[in-house]
């Protein structure tokens, strides 16, 4: 079937030039699946960003290959929209051809201002749409109606029903959170279909101007009515005609709208299962409700003295088997079903039997083989994406500046906070989540995760995401941390601002959080934070207990209150607050130590690193569960050798819990970013 990339990858031909410069706009080369193609025809893709690291990379790189005759298709992309290729280095418009490429010329008949505000993975359903669509061009509104209709499967004047909204709202918000798609709606199709939907006045009571741009918004609305729908069950499975529960009974809701919702609808409940054991909805306490073992409404209750989370995890259990990406797949795809594994571990680890362990441990072994393959082929693609969804670490400060940009009438200017917790596993912070809510009741987490430097160390992950580069940018402390501060300090003055608009603090977790940033931070003049909690990591180089005992060690540190105190209080100061790590950790099982003096350079529990392949080979072939890692965007003379599976080099039979492999639970996660939910 065509696809929108036929048109960009028709342009290069390998061995036709050694250097193709490319003014790419709307990141079109950088898409997952493009950069792939365009690497598995043997072309390098650079952006040029920031001149210094630039050159440095192209120099060392490439310019000395091509300098002893040896060939490699290099490929500049320049993306700033103001930007065009006549301001790059003389040498390189000398050297190189030029190409151009934007969403106009790929969709000539949508409107380009809507298209571009479009995630990239939903350019594959748009141009075959477009394939079958008008022949005329379409303006703003007809644009904002056909990518609805074709794209998100919500065509707007058929939904007259309150079963009809709710279903189209859950498609738009639910389904985008399982697949590829970027996971909010645009602005421009959300004011759409408000305005649409807004015109009928069955639905002038719901606050859809909440709803549809916001999808923890909408879950929270769900979750508001859902007790308010299981009071009105009869007993069994079948629904009676709903008796409401007045709203002053439950509280108040948050947000306004119709009492009951239709969650026994057809079209709805097959949705409800999944939002549950997914952690989108919470189950309640019910007591007095009789239902049978495959009732829809089962995974959104709690009963006493019935094993709800047994039934729970073998349905976790039965969405993990079937979820698992397949080779082709997205790195969100990955990110999806990272977040589902994270929510069966969590269970796993909290469960006191024997079996599902067994069977968890099995099905990990199958799951992170596939997704070693995975990024075996797709990791490097990761690098250049945009950081307006953030797939890599190092993407995060340039996210954090975007939201400085775009929020300039906040008083002073936006505040962003960014709090790295070290080696916090993202099933570690499925366990941390509910407390955060019971500690700060208001608490908005938008949830979702990022891929972690490889080797997962300290050293190369955590100074990637201060530093807002790939490890290859500093090379002289890539074995250590000591120069993180200074990374930071140098990335936010490139943006404009001064050391005394900056503030950075490591080593905490402990003591009170309030007098800890009171001594840090200017509340009206500091504008960007980073500050790093290791007690995660603390707890894990100190852990005996394996993962089981890492999850409960972790929770009791939150009830501290030290996180939910740190995060209360930039909220109050007005800091936008994100949260994630460094890198993750899983419980692993000793296979021996190589014996080899000082030939490693770092000499880790899931991973060594070599100055050069030569030394790296003789471990590699000695240890069968080893696994030589390519030095993608690390400095030169730096060779990972990972440890496979759950494995280390650790002596024989040591059960640990460690990090710096590639599995699923070291490489992917948590990314948060807190709010404080509106006033009802």
């Amino acid at each position: 079937m065509p696809s929108w990339r036929d048109q960009i990858l028709k342009e290069f031909v390998p061995n036709l030039s050694k250097l193709t410069l490319v003014a790419d706009p709307d990141a079109l080369l950088t898409e997952e699946r493009l950069a792939v193609a365009l690497r598995q025809r043997g072309f390098e893709l650079i952006e040029f960003t920031d001149p210094v690291e630039f050159r440095y990379v192209y120099e060392s790189g490439y310019r000395s290959v091509w300098d002893r005759g040896e060939q490699t298709d290099l490929v500049v992309i320049l993306r700033a929209a103001d930007d065009n290729l006549e301001s790059l280095p003389f040498d390189l418009l000398q050297a190189g051809r030029t190409l151009a490429f934007d969403l106009g010329s790929i969709f000539p008949q949508l409107s380009y201002p809507v298209i571009e505000t479009l995630d990239r993975g939903l350019l594959d359903a748009l141009f075959a749409a477009q394939q079958q669509g008008p022949s005329d061009r379409l303006g703003d509104n007809a644009t904002r109606d056909f990518i609805l209709r074709h794209v998100f499967g919500v065509a707007a004047e058929l939904v007259t029903t309150d079963a009809d909204l709710l279903r189209a709202l859950l498609r738009l918000h639910y389904s985008n959170l399982s697949s590829s798609a970027s996971p909010r709606l645009p602005s421009a199709l959300a004011e759409r279909l408000i305005a649409v939907f807004k015109a009928q006045a069955r639905f002038s009571d719901w606050p859809l101007e909440h709803l549809l741009p916001d999808a923890e918004a909408f879950f929270a609305f769900m979750q508001e009515r859902w007790p308010v729908f299981v009071a009105g069950l009869a007993q069994g499975d079948e629904v009676a005609e709903p008796r409401l529960v007045p709203v002053a009974s439950q509280g108040g809701f948050q947000y306004p709208g119709p009492d009951h919702l239709p969650f026994d609808h057809h079209d709805i409940r097959v949705y409800i299962d999944n939002l549950f054991l997914e952690g989108r909805l919470t189950p309640i306490l019910t007591n007095n409700i009789e239902l049978p073992s495959d009732s829809w409404v089962r995974s959104g209750l709690v009963r006493a003295a019935v094993d709800d989370e047994a039934i729970r995890m073998a349905r976790l259990f039965d969405r993990v088997a079937q979820e698992c990406p397949p080779a082709d797949a997205r790195h969100s795809d990955w990110i999806s079903f990272a977040l589902l594994w994270a929510e069966l571990s969590a269970k796993v680890h909290a469960s006191t039997q024997t079996e599902p362990r067994r069977q968890w441990q099995t099905i990990a072994t199958t799951i992170n083989s596939r997704f070693v393959d995975w990024l075996a082929d797709h990791y490097a693609s990761l690098i250049n994406l945009p950081p307006t969804e953030p797939a890599m670490l190092h993407q995060m400060p340039r996210r954090l500046a975007r939201e400085m940009e775009q929020a300039p009438q906040t008083p002073g200017g936006q505040r962003v906070a960014l709090i790295v917790v070290d080696g916090l596993a993202l099933d570690q912070w499925v366990g941390l989540r509910p407390l955060l809510h019971q500690q700060i009741p208001a608490l908005v987490m938008r949830e979702s995760a990022t891929f972690a430097w490889i080797p997962t160390l300290t050293s190369v992950s955590r100074q990637a995401i201060f530093a807002g580069k790939p490890p290859r940018a500093f090379p002289d402390s890539i074995h250590s941390t000591h120069r993180e501060e200074k990374l930071w300090t140098q990335f936010w003055e490139s943006q404009g601002l001064s050391r005394l608009d900056l503030a950075f603090q490591r080593g905490l977790g402990d003591g009170d959080a309030r007098s800890v940033l009171g001594d840090l931070i200017h509340p009206r003049k500091t504008r960007a934070v980073g500050l790093v909690v290791d007690k995660v990591d603390k707890i894990m180089h100190g852990m005996q207990l394996g993962a089981a005992g890492m999850h409960q060690q972790i929770q009791q540190w939150c009830q501290t209150g030290f996180l939910a105190g740190l995060i209360d209080q930039l909220l109050d100061w007005g800091f936008a607050v994100w949260l994630t790590a460094d890198h993750g950790n899983l419980e692993c099982q000793g296979q021996g130590r190589p014996n080899e003096g000082v030939v490693a350079e770092t000499r880790g529990e899931r991973v060594r690193v070599y100055p050069s392949p030569v030394l790296r080979s003789p471990v590699t072939q000695a240890y069968s569960f080893a696994r030589e890692w390519p030095p993608i965007g690390l400095p030169e003379h730096y060779y990972p050798l990972l440890a496979g599976d759950r494995h280390a080099f650790v002596t024989q039979g040591e059960t640990i819990v460690g990090h710096g492999g590639a599995a699923i639970e070291e490489v992917i996660v948590p990314l948060i970013r807190f709010e404080r939910r509106m006033a009802g």
